[in-house]
């Protein structure tokens, strides 16, 4: 029982999973708005489209550039709650100070503070998810990811929704403030969570070394489970990312102008209902990593579906079901890398996995950009086989060889070792289905 007494919330500290929340809320709604905020803030002071692009490619960059160095400090870090905390705060205080100098300094210094506030970016996903192995009990981690998801998609809906009412109804410079101001907030409310610090031992000193900075990567490639969730989420982001693109063309096909937003907030809704329906029964969880395999085989039916669904509202409607198929999808992922990530590198593994599928999602948006004119239906359909990819590949790399340190599904039962939310070492659970035979014979004698 160490590892729930170790992970619990410390007595006299707030609740720390609303805390958590709340914070991860507010940081996760100023990335998702500061992109609409800075098109608008150059466009308005700047008159200027393509510096507001430039600001938006400085900020994005680092979101996966910056990851692995991110995810190594974090996990080399002794004081948490400082490191974590400190850097969504400065994060929010970078975005104050954009709105503030955007159109009234060089471009070149503007240019530099968004890649400044990008490098700190990837501890506002990745970097925050990972915290919440260190704050709860594992019995209580499936529903918390599932919750943790779900504030992701409330910001993908309500930032640049936010951004953009306030920009138009005010100033695009208040409206980029005031994200910055909840960011900055929510760092200081990660402030308050009861984070122990690591001792010296666990902290492996005061800053990553360079060949800690592969760590991660090595995880990803090397260990079973992960690596097939990595991959194959990946790959569903290349579709995913192309959604908008298709959403226009889809708006122009039925003549109506309000599908070129409604049909991605009809996508984002679904994601947030099917996040919250797997938070109130997480089906699955001992094995999250098939749950992503059939989230993606989910997706991919409604998107298929929609070249002949010969109405705006029906195509909303199957929009809002693959949405609904990505909620439990991503909430497994989450539960997947806290599952199999050693704890030296975990934080490495959850920035360097959002970070991949930043990525792969704005190569998806690219490629759809360049095929545009080949029509919404073409398109639409290739988002659907990137789902459909993506679970080949995932079962391909689920099903290989294992890898030497690679560990099985635990379950919470048998063999729990001790620590924060650690993954206990097991046999391989019973329910593994024939089809898999790895993982029912060669594999136990790696368990």
């Amino acid at each position: 029982m160490t590892d729930v007494t170790d992970s619990a919330p410390r007595a006299g500290g707030p609740p720390a999973l609303p805390v958590y929340l709340t914070a991860a809320a507010l940081a996760r709604t100023a990335d998702e708005g500061a992109r609409v905020g800075l098109v608008m803030l150059a466009a308005q002071r700047a008159d200027s489209p393509a510096l507001g692009g430039a600001l938006v490619a400085a900020l994005m960059v680092p979101h996966v550039a910056a990851a692995p160095v991110a995810g190594a400090l974090a996990d080399a870090v002794k004081r948490r709650r400082l490191f974590h905390g400190g850097g969504v705060a400065l994060y929010g205080v970078a975005l104050a100070a954009l709105a503030v100098l955007v159109g009234r300094t060089g471009d070149l210094a503007v240019l530099a503070l968004a890649v400044a506030a990008g490098c700190v970016a990837p501890l506002l996903t990745g970097g925050l998810t990972s915290l919440l192995g260190e704050l709860l009990p594992k019995d209580r981690l499936t529903r918390a990811f599932s919750a943790d998801a779900v504030s992701y998609n409330l910001a993908g809906i309500c930032g640049p929704a936010a951004a953009a009412a306030l920009g138009t109804a005010t100033s695009a410079g208040l409206a980029l403030a005031v994200l910055g101001a909840g960011a900055t907030s929510g760092g200081l409310l990660l402030l308050s969570l009861r984070l122990p610090p690591r001792s010296a031992r666990q902290a492996r000193g005061t800053g990553p070394r360079p060949a800690g900075l592969l760590s991660g990567a090595a995880v990803l490639v090397r260990d079973r489970p992960l690596r097939s969730v990595t991959w194959a989420s990946s790959v569903g982001q290349l579709g995913v990312g192309a959604l908008p693109v298709v959403s226009v063309l889809l708006a122009h096909r039925y003549d109506a102008l309000w599908a070129t937003g409604g049909l991605m907030t009809a996508f984002a809704v679904g994601a947030l209902a099917g996040s919250l329906g797997y938070a109130y029964r997480p089906v699955g969880e001992e094995r999250p990593e098939r749950v992503v395999l059939w989230g993606l085989l989910g997706t991919a039916f409604p998107l298929a579906a929609v070249p002949w669904s010969g109405h705006v509202l029906v195509t909303a409607v199957l929009f809002a079901a693959a949405g609904f198929c990505t909620g439990p999808l991503f909430s497994a992922l989450l539960a997947s890398r806290e599952r199999y990530a050693p704890a030296a590198v975990r934080t490495q593994v959850f920035t360097l996995g959002a970070g991949l599928k930043s990525t792969f999602a704005a190569a998806g948006a690219a490629a759809a950009g360049t095929l545009s004119g080949l029509g919404a239906a073409p398109l639409v359909l290739g988002t659907a086989a990137c789902q459909v990819a993506a679970v080949a590949v995932g079962r391909l790399l689920l099903t290989g060889r294992r890898t030497r340190g690679a560990r099985p599904a635990p379950t919470p039962a048998r063999n729990a070792r001790s620590g924060p939310a650690g993954t206990p070492s097991v046999t391989t659970p019973p329910d593994t289905a024939p089809a898999d035979p790895p993982l029912d014979s060669s594999e136990k004698g790696h368990a």
